[in-house]
């Protein structure tokens, strides 16, 4: 009887450090957005699903507001092992690969359903190079589509000329230098303190970006251009997923698949709110004129003729699936 008991108890214990070893996973994730922000809070989301959904086998630590990296620093960081996982505005990578930046070329994709195609066509290019760089795509989500902040009513393309115009990715300070402003590099977190400080006079960023940085605080006009509609990535380092057990590898990516579905959803009905916000800020709310488009659709044929020369095969094969999706 004492026999049995002692080996009872054993395997109970051996047990009980079975689940210790598999509750000790612990990931870090890098984003650089603030905790409010609807990517965030899809974050939070996704990191409570995975922690049920394994049992507490994997843990996600969200880092918010670039407090573990600065925004530039995350991808590399996943890359290099330094957090396990981490979100990354795509667009701004476009120079280090081409098609990292094809979600922001303009008025190639305008609403939802064909940022969503277009998201289609080039994931599994953005797979393929994600892979070769030591990392795994978990989901990606859309930001608001872009549009048009001044202080001044902007009815044509001349009127951008000499105005200071944050940039935050290649395909923007291309467009600030094809309308003749003057690019100025800012990242989101020193936004508020650039417009404060005159450092900057115009720029074009999404609806939930101006509403989260009250921008009507220092800028009068949002106009309505939705130029495109780039993209989030959260992305984990791939050693860090091969070493999890193939059911809480499984049960990441089904959370990934979920987080996915609803920050596109949210991000249509952030837009919506987030625009609204602005006008009961005080912003005017102005639709483009048939001029401003003009001039607008012509940088964007000049943009996306310049990407395609640049991305080779590789941007061709994008855009002509994308195409013939639509």
């Amino acid at each position: 009887m004492k026999r049995r008991t002692f080996f009872a108890t054993a395997l109970v214990a051996g047990l009980g450090l079975t689940v210790q070893a598999r509750a000790a996973t612990q990931w870090d994730l890098a984003s650089a957005y603030p905790a409010f922000n609807f990517h965030s809070q899809n974050l939070a989301q996704f990191a409570k699903d995975v922690d049920a959904a394994t049992q507490g086998e994997l843990k996600i630590t969200v880092h918010a507001g670039a407090s573990l990296f600065k925004m530039p620093e995350i991808k590399r960081a996943v890359q290099g092992g330094q957090a396990q996982a981490g979100e990354f505005f795509m667009v701004s990578f476009q120079n280090e690969w081409q098609p990292f930046g094809v979600d922001g070329l303009p008025f190639l994709a305008g609403n939802y359903d064909e940022a969503w195609k277009l998201y289609q066509a080039q994931k599994p290019a953005l797979q393929k190079k994600l892979d070769q760089q030591g990392m795994v795509l978990l989901y990606a989500v859309a930001w608001p589509p872009q549009s048009i902040y001044s202080n001044k009513p902007i009815h044509s393309g001349a009127d951008l000329k000499g105005l200071k115009w944050r940039v935050y990715s290649p395909t923007t300070a291309r467009i600030g230098e094809l309308v003749g402003a003057q690019p100025v590099t800012i990242q989101e977190a020193e936004l508020s303190q650039a417009l404060a400080t005159g450092v900057i006079e115009g720029l074009i960023t999404s609806s939930a970006t101006g509403a989260d940085n009250k921008l009507y605080e220092n800028m009068k006009y949002f106009t309505n251009v939705q130029a495109w509609i780039p993209k989030n990535a959260v992305v984990a380092n791939k050693k860090a997923v091969e070493a999890l057990s193939p059911a809480a590898r499984d049960a990441l990516l089904k959370a990934a698949a979920a987080a996915e579905q609803r920050g596109w959803e949210a991000s249509r009905k952030v837009d919506a709110d987030s625009i609204a916000k602005l006008k009961a800020g005080g912003m005017e709310i102005v639709e483009p004129s048939a001029q401003l488009k003009a001039d607008l659709a012509k940088v964007g044929d000049t943009v996306i003729q310049e990407w395609t020369a640049k991305a080779g095969d590789e941007g061709k094969q994008i855009l002509d699936a994308y195409r013939a999706s639509r």
